[in-house]
C-alpha cells in the first residue's frame, strides 16, 4: 500500500513539474512581460543553462574560464548519507569548435548506519579529470538545433559513493544537444549518456559497471542574466560494460536557475530528486543502491 501511494505521489511530481514547462513554453511564446524585449538580449551560451544537463555551447575562440563545480548526494536506504565531489576546473577554447577541460577532484562523505555502507567522515584529494568538447553541429540563423559530442576520462583515488580508498577509472561519453525555442529566450536541452567504470579495490576486487541514461530540460530566460527551468533523467545501471548485466534504474526530476552576475561571472544550481526507482530483484519502490534520492549541484565561473 505504501508503495502504491509513493508510487502516485512520484506520479504527481512528474506530471505537475511537465505542466510547469508547458506553462514556461506557453509564457515565452506569448512574449513574456510587456516590458521584456528578448529580441535586444545578447545571445547566450548554452552549456550551463540547464543544471545537471549539459547544453551545447563551448564559448567563444580563445576564451578562458575557472571553475568550482560541486554535486552533492543525499539519501541512501538506511541511515545517513552525504557525499559531495568538486571538480577545480580549467577550460579553454582553442578553436571555435573544441573545448578542453581539466582539473582536479575533491570530495566529502558523511556516511552513519547506510545499508551496505561503512561509517565515514572525511574530506579528501580524490582524483583529476579532463574533458574534450567537439562542436559537431553548430546553430546559425536557419538551423536553431545545436550538437556536441564530449569525452570525460576521470581518475579517482576515493569511491564517490562509499568514500573508500580505490583505483577507479571512468570514461564519460555525451551527446550535448540544445535547440532554441523561442528566439533569446525559451531553450530545450537534451543530453544522451554511457558511462563506463573499472573499479580495482584495496580488497583486490575487480568491479566493472556502466550507467547509461538521457535527459531533457526545458530553461526560459526570465531576465538578460537569469534563467529558471527544470529537467528530468532516465538512468540505468549495469554491472558490466556490455549493457548486458541490467541491475536497476531510476528518475530523477527537479528544477534548475542559472544568475549572470556580471559579463565575465555566472552561477549555476540545480536540485533533482529520485520520482521513480527500482532495484532488480528487491522491493523497494526507490533505487537506492545505484543511485540517490536527491542530488544538487553548484557551479561558480569567472570567464578571462
Amino acid at each position: 500500500m505504501r508503495q502504491t501511494i509513493g508510487r502516485v505521489r512520484h506520479s504527481s511530481a512528474l506530471m505537475g513539474a511537465f505542466i510547469v514547462l508547458i506553462g514556461l513554453s506557453g509564457f515565452a511564446r506569448a512574449g513574456g512581460p510587456a516590458s521584456s524585449d528578448a529580441s535586444s538580449w545578447r545571445e547566450i551560451e548554452t552549456k550551463y543553462i540547464f543544471g545537471f544537463t549539459t547544453g551545447s555551447g563551448i564559448g567563444i575562440e580563445g576564451e578562458k574560464e575557472f571553475t568550482t563545480d560541486t554535486i552533492g548526494r543525499f539519501g541512501k536506504r538506511g541511515g545517513r548519507y552525504s557525499a559531495t565531489e568538486t571538480k577545480y576546473e580549467f577550460e579553454f577554447t582553442p578553436s571555435q569548435f573544441v573545448q578542453i577541460e581539466f582539473g582536479a577532484l575533491g570530495s566529502t562523505h558523511d556516511i552513519r548506519n547506510a545499508t551496505d555502507l561503512d561509517d565515514r567522515r572525511q574530506v579528501a584529494f580524490s582524483g583529476g579529470f579532463g574533458e574534450f568538447r567537439y562542436l559537431a553541429l553548430e546553430r546559425t540563423s536557419n538551423n536553431p538545433l545545436s550538437v556536441t559530442l564530449a569525452f570525460e576520462p576521470t581518475v579517482r583515488l576515493v569511491d564517490e559513493t562509499s568514500g573508500e580508498r580505490v583505483h577507479n577509472y571512468e570514461f564519460e561519453t555525451t551527446l550535448n544537444a540544445d535547440l532554441e525555442l523561442v528566439r533569446n529566450r525559451l531553450f530545450a536541452g537534451f543530453n544522451l549518456l554511457y558511462e563506463p567504470e573499472y573499479t580495482h579495490t584495496l580488497l583486490d576486487e575487480t568491479i566493472r559497471e556502466t550507467k547509461l541514461g538521457g535527459s531533457a530540460a526545458l530553461s526560459f530566460r526570465l531576465t538578460p542574466n537569469v534563467l529558471i527551468g527544470a529537467e528530468v533523467w532516465y538512468l540505468r545501471h549495469y554491472d558490466d560494460f556490455a549493457l548486458s548485466a541490467f541491475t536497476g534504474d531510476a528518475v530523477m526530476l527537479g528544477p534548475t536557475l542559472f544568475v549572470r552576475f556580471t559579463p565575465k561571472m555566472f552561477m549555476t544550481a540545480a536540485w533533482n530528486t529520485q520520482v521513480w526507482g527500482r532495484e532488480v530483484s528487491s522491493p523497494f519502490s526507490l533505487n537506492l543502491a545505484e543511485f540517490q534520492r536527491n542530488r544538487a549541484k553548484l557551479k561558480f565561473a569567472v570567464e578571462f
